[in-house]
């Protein structure tokens, strides 16, 4: 038990590593692992890269002072986005647990796990519509003119005037006034302010009456549901159909089913960028796009922008970075993926800036005005503006087809990773062999439920709650997640212990910048981001409306709905432990659990090792529950030993202890046994 990796009896790459079983090519059979680490990586790309990458970023960078912009995105990157981003894959590839079992390390801190699961249902609700009205443009595209492409529908209103006819209204001065600004979240920037992006300008496009009045006929206030639009309806039971059969088999479906959806984008986003440089205007249209404006930088709302994008588009505190990374191998380079995804990320955001700037500028040059008349309308253009665009292109239904192909796309790989989130902390929690071979009824009951709660956003009133969900449900309420996973890891379990734990996977210790990070400047900038949302808030508004005050409290009740998970469990668990004086139940509550460390027996060495080495002592307890049928090898007699052996090494470990625990239970901290290898 605890040999190095390469010198265990059977090959740890390969099958399982544990003698006596039937050799599979997962590491860890019970659970199962990527096929491959692409699958992995596609995955996550597929995750973090989503619909708002393709609007919100290239939205903010002109507004905060195009290139210059770059600056403080790519140092917050650095300093909160890739630092974070390790902790929760590190976090997760450890234990091999999803983000509820994973905080066997810090009982007291399982909320953590609750309010991620809490944020990730509400994402997925509305994530999904997103999807499904992203499916409704794809399906109205396949025809030989666009739908939205000319007046005198029976939808249209005397405003409506097409951009075909020659005497349009939009001219470089008759559209002056600027739509009010709207703040929105990470997941649905791309909705916010749609169907007012002409609200204000003398002319109304066909585009705009095409959504609000066919697609959503919009309602007058969120509280006016009316009908349910039942082709939104049947495209948002197609997309659950869609996400379910890619999850079908977990990981196991969905890992190939990614080698698509994760990549087809960027061979869209290719086509559309060569497309539009060759237009009249796209010049134009990037010099506005990345020219900077130096002076904006010393502003605090353009270092807040940039914080939160990062913050947001990179997934932190959803729960799905620890999930995706519970499924890879022990000794998998996580670092190495760390840097691989965020790059790509932040990357797609400024290549996707390209594509969007240069039909924008096309738009701009053939309606006579300047870039900044089309650009700065709000981030509303996925549906728009941009279908508006399409239309001036020969065989525009084409592009329009792969530009909604493309958004159903990028939607799927982030709705991939919610579902698998909630189903892996279901089937996690429950842990038993019953549990894991129907996992796929766990798949659909979870699905089931997402549709039947996603109906009331197929109505007339449905993309005000949309927006309500967007703006409120996956706001704040991560930063605060975020700041408590921070604190539960390096600052009451240990962040010296912490770093020997991903030691025992990489082959070394992480830089000490991570240290630093982890401990002090990513925290510093989580709370930064929470001051900055707050003295920002405005209240919600659309079409230059408030939403009610009884919506707005509504809001706010969902996003702490996922932060009092956090408090709230910490007081159960407090109150359901055995007798002892509060600070004696206090301590045992911040120690971590006796089964916390890697999962499976070959990979527990150092302070994991099992005492004296008792078969099953301290190995399979590690795992899962079920990891051994009829639970640990060595039965009661090694659980005995494991206790024992902490009894009598408790006070050895003091150095390691955090302030705020007591120390992990097992006996003291060796040299980790593990190969040479570096980050």
């Amino acid at each position: 038990m605890g040999s190095k990796e390469g010198s265990s009896p059977v090959q740890q790459n390969g099958g399982v590593a544990l003698e006596g079983r039937v050799a599979s090519q997962d590491e860890n059979a019970k659970r199962g692992n990527w096929s491959n680490q692409i699958e992995f990586i596609l995955t996550s790309i597929g995750y973090a890269v989503g619909l708002g990458n393709v609007w919100r970023f290239p939205y903010l960078c002109y507004r905060n002072g195009g290139g210059a912009f770059m600056f403080p995105y790519f140092i917050m990157l650095v300093f909160c986005g890739i630092p974070l981003f390790f902790l929760e894959l590190s976090f997760g590839q450890f234990a091999s647990l999803g983000c509820l079992g994973v905080w066997k390390v810090n009982p007291l801190f399982k909320g953590v796990g609750y309010g991620m699961m809490v944020v990730s249902s509400y994402i997925g609700i509305y994530y999904n519509v997103v999807i499904c009205i992203s499916f409704y443009y794809f399906f109205a595209s396949l025809t030989q003119s666009l739908p939205w492409t000319f007046c005198g529908n029976p939808w249209n209103t005397e405003k409506c005037t097409s951009v075909y006819d020659p005497v349009a209204p939009l001219n470089g001065t008759a559209n002056t006034s600027r739509v009010p600004e709207v703040e929105v979240g990470p997941a649905t920037a791309i909705l916010a302010n749609a169907s007012e992006l002409v609200h204000g300008a003398v002319r109304a496009s066909p585009s705009s009456e095409f959504w609000k009045y066919y697609v959503l006929r919009l309602s007058d206030s969120i509280g006016e549901f009316g009908e349910v639009r039942l082709p939104l309806l049947g495209c948002l039971a197609l997309s659950w159909v869609v996400v379910f059969l890619c999850l079908i088999k977990g990981i196991k479906s969905s890992g190939k089913v990614v080698y698509f959806t994760a990549t087809f984008p960027y061979v869209v986003l290719f086509i559309l960028f060569i497309r539009g440089v060759t237009l009249d205007g796209a010049i134009q249209g990037i010099s506005y796009y990345l020219t900077p404006q130096w002076d904006k930088i010393l502003q605090a709302k353009v270092w807040g922008d940039a914080a939160s994008q990062i913050f947001f588009s990179l997934g932190c505190a959803w729960g799905g970075l620890i999930t995706m990374a519970s499924y890879n191998k022990f000794h998998n380079n996580c670092y190495k993926d760390t840097v691989i995804i965020t790059l790509a990320n932040c990357g797609t955001s400024v290549y996707a800036g390209f594509v969007i700037f240069s039909i924008l500028g096309f738009m701009a040059h053939h309606l006579g005005v300047e870039v900044s008349q089309v650009a700065d309308q709000g981030p509303g253009l996925a549906f728009v503006a941009y279908p508006e665009a399409l239309t001036l292109l020969p065989i525009s239904p084409l592009w329009s087809v792969l530009f909604f192909f493309m958004l159903i796309l990028l939607g799927l790989g982030t709705q991939f990773c919610l579902l698998e989130t909630l189903v892996t902390a279901i089937v996690d929690e429950i842990g038993s062999d019953t549990i894991r071979r129907r996992k796929t009824f766990v798949t659909l009951g979870v699905a089931v439920v997402g549709f039947l709660l996603g109906i009331p956003l197929t109505t007339q009133a449905g993309i005000y709650w949309i927006l309500l969900l967007d703006n409120y449900a996956a706001s704040f309420s991560l930063v605060i997640i975020s700041c408590f996973l921070c604190i539960g890891i390096n600052w009451i379990y240990g962040f010296r212990k912490y770093f020997k734990d991903v030691a025992m996977m990489l082959g070394r210790e992480p830089p000490v910048f991570f240290k630093v990070c982890w401990c002090f400047v990513s925290p510093a900038i989580i709370f930064f981001i929470l001051i900055f949302s707050m003295v920002q808030y405005e209240p919600l508004r659309y079409e230059g409306k408030l939403f009610p005050r009884w919506a707005e409290a509504l809001g706010i009740l969902m996003a702490t709905s996922s932060v009092i998970c956090i408090p709230g469990y910490a007081i159960y668990h407090l109150w359901r432990l055995p007798d002892g004086t509060f600070l004696e139940r206090l301590k045992q509550s911040v120690t971590p659990d006796v089964s916390w460390g890697p999962a499976l027996r070959e990979h527990r060495t150092g302070r994991y090792a099992e005492p004296g080495g008792v078969p099953g002592a301290g190995a399979e307890a590690g795992g899962f529950p079920g990891d051994v049928e009829g639970g640990t090898e060595g039965g009661p007699t090694g659980a005995l030993i494991v206790v024992a052996a902490a009894e009598a090494k408790e006070a050895k470990e003091s150095k390691e202890s955090s302030a705020f625990q007591q120390p992990l239970n097992g006996p003291k901290p060796t040299a980790p046994d593990l190969h040479e290898s570096c980050l």
